[in-house]
């Protein structure tokens, strides 16, 4: 079986990208026992082989989306009215890796401008599932 928090490995032409779906929380914004609730989220993290540059795709709850918990299984998110992704799948993933603004992709690959001093990116994960899932259902 596989350990849950292991890095995976994906192939995409000469890339080898290694990922890794987390689920996380941050305390509420009224700290203390029966205040608020934590804000949960899933994060997709690809990391660049070569480069060991990494791009964080986070998927906040908010009204209309959901990320794993008690109503999804673990890794998945999903929108009323545009179905539901499992992060946990290679094919979803690379669907992710595609998505990626050419910008992001290719300084995570060490082509195009020098990428930032931390070589980290963070990026909102609900705009790119939109796109993948209009793609679905159009």
């Amino acid at each position: 079986m596989r350990k849950g928090h292991q890095l995976r490995r994906l192939v995409v032409g000469e890339d080898v990208w290694l990922w890794s779906v987390r689920h996380r929380h941050t305390p509420g914004p009224e700290q203390g026992p029966g205040r608020g609730r934590p804000e949960c989220r899933e994060v997709l993290s690809l990391h660049h082989g070569a480069t060991r540059a990494t791009v964080r795709i986070v998927f906040r709850e908010r009204p209309g989306r959901i990320v794993a918990g008690a109503y999804l299984p673990g890794g998945s998110v999903a929108a009323r009215e545009r179905g539901m992704l499992n992060l946990h799948e290679p094919g979803v993933v690379r669907r992710f890796l595609d998505a990626l603004p050419d910008g992001v992709r290719d300084a995570a690959r060490g082509d195009g401008p020098r990428p930032s001093a931390s070589r980290e990116t963070e990026l909102d994960g609900w705009p790119l599932f939109d796109a993948l899932t209009a793609a679905d259902h159009g």
